[in-house]
């Protein structure tokens, strides 16, 4: 869990990130980073108390229906779901842009995939499904053998960069350390996001644990270490920067989310260190693959989890007896995303994927700090109450922050899903999530008319504060209040763990 969690996860977010920030927070990118990871670690905290109380495959699309009923449950599943179906193609796209170094026809002039690179990540989201299928035990040796080479040389390239190339004029030569002011800080977090949103694949393996109170250590420790990796990522972006090997004019910020191609393979092309360059395509091939094939492995205990709800077919509840994987569900997220990556090819960059992804994401994030307060009732603590506010505030920032049309176009994936899975599907107790769609209801008002959307009438610093406040102090009781009044029986009686079962 430890390796799964600080070097198993970690690729597009690190290699890509930093470049995406850029073009918002310019140089002040590093304190992004920052943000990022003082926000997750009340996420993580979320995580960590129900995570160990009910540890079970896909865990965090669970809580809800335990706490507020099948209509919450499923907005949370398929929120989830958005999240889970587009991230492996996400890394499939990595990896060809990794691959153009050898191959510059696998991208359009764009940073689009070609049809050949779209056919070349479709490939690679087939081969990601062997490597879950095998079983725990073989994902467990894959990962720490991948896991750990993937964070020595990250490592080694990061701190390469900035020992070689770097130089510290880049941080106050263009247009001074935070040229788009402290908004541009908070406006590249949901990126930085997108990356610490792998810490999300422990809660997920739960159930395969041999002690769930293995979860904390594992997800506090891996916190920490992707938040030095990011940190230092972005401190060699910024310090080896060089605009014309980006095909951006100097200083100009803004025009670093449309570079095409890996950044860092691109930084260290025609230098004088080698190894760097060595070091920078092997990271942009290796890095993505092994994240491609966790969260597929991950994304498939997800939808063993809707399953087991009873939204879908009843084949998603099956494991496979010989290998102990949730096999329909690996072979169905396995499908559509092999549709995704071939849609790559005329439609979206990866920045589009990664802000489309954050939405869904960080939305069915939302019901987990609701449900972690439900679950404690009327005896929870202070301390707890302070980080289930703080992790529902962070959550609804970032979604708000993603700005339009990430949100709307998220957010409509999502409620389409929603309508299918609840025409095949009884999705009872609507009482019980009517705060939910008032909620999403509410941040797409705010895309629509924050300074990051569509009509900038409420500034930016003004936006962030009436989302924090409204969140808080509106939706977060709202929401705990709208607890079931069963809870705690149900709770007892739906988790696999109370018969004793250990699932997949």
């Amino acid at each position: 869990m430890l390796i799964l969690g600080t070097g198993g996860v970690v690729g597009t977010g690190a290699l890509f990130g930093s470049t995406g920030m850029a073009a918002s927070a310019g140089p002040a990118l590093v304190v992004s980073w920052v943000v990022a990871s003082v926000i997750y670690s009340f996420i993580g905290v979320n995580y960590i108390d129900l995570g160990i109380r009910y540890p079970e495959a896909g865990g965090p699309t669970r809580y809800s229906l335990y706490t507020h009923g099948r209509f919450t449950n499923l907005i949370t599943s398929v929120a989830s779901l958005v999240w889970y179906v587009f991230i492996p193609p996400i890394e499939a796209v990595a990896v060809v842009e990794g691959l153009t170094y050898f191959d510059p026809g696998l991208l359009n002039s764009s940073g689009t995939p070609s049809t050949a690179g779209a056919l070349v990540a479709f490939g690679l989201i087939v081969v990601f499904v062997p490597l879950n299928y095998f079983g725990i035990q073989f994902f467990h040796r894959l990962t720490n053998a991948l896991g750990g080479l993937k964070l020595v040389i990250y490592l080694l390239l990061a701190a390469g960069v900035v020992i070689f190339l770097g130089h510290g004029s880049a941080f106050t030569r263009y247009h001074g350390f935070a040229p788009f002011g402290f908004s541009g800080v908070l406006a590249a977090v949901p990126v930085a996001m997108f990356a610490f949103g792998g810490i999300r694949v422990l809660p997920d393996f739960s159930e395969e644990l041999s002690d769930a109170k293995d979860l904390k250590v594992s997800i506090i420790v891996s916190l920490i270490g992707q938040a030095v990796i990011y940190t230092l990522f972005g401190l060699a972006f910024v310090m080896a920067i060089d605009w014309s090997k980006l095909g951006v004019g100097k200083g100009i910020w803004g025009k670093l989310g449309g570079v095409s191609g890996n950044p860092f393979v691109l930084l260290t092309t025609h230098r004088d260190v080698v190894v760097l360059l060595v070091l920078a395509v092997v990271v942009a091939i290796l890095g993505p693959f092994g994240d491609g094939y966790v969260y597929q492995g991950a994304g498939s205990r997800v939808l063993l989890a809707l399953g087991r709800s009873g939204y879908g077919p009843n084949r998603l509840k099956e494991v496979s007896e010989r290998h102990g994987v949730p096999i329909w569900g690996l072979l169905s997220l396995a499908g559509l995303g092999a549709v995704i990556t071939l849609l790559t090819a005329p439609v979206p960059t990866i920045y589009t994927l990664i802000n489309d992804a954050v939405v869904a994401g960080y939305l069915g994030f939302a019901s987990v700090p609701i449900s972690m307060l439900a679950v404690r009732g009327h005896d929870r603590s202070l301390a707890a109450t302070i980080v289930g506010a703080a992790g529902f505030a962070g959550a609804s920032l970032v979604v708000y922050w993603s700005g339009w049309p990430s949100v709307p176009y998220g957010l409509i994936v999502t409620a389409l899903l929603i309508a299918i899975f609840a025409v095949v599907s009884d999705v009872g107790d609507w009482a019980a999530g009517v705060w939910y769609v008032v909620y999403a209801a509410f941040l797409l008002l705010m895309a629509a008319i924050g300074s990051v959307g569509y009509q900038d009438v409420v500034g930016f610093d003004l936006g962030t504060v009436i989302v924090v406040v409204v969140s808080v102090v509106v939706f977060l009781p709202w929401a705990v209040r709208s607890r079931l009044a069963s809870t705690d029986e149900t709770v007892a009686a739906v988790s696999p763990q109370s018969s004793g079962g250990t699932g997949s």
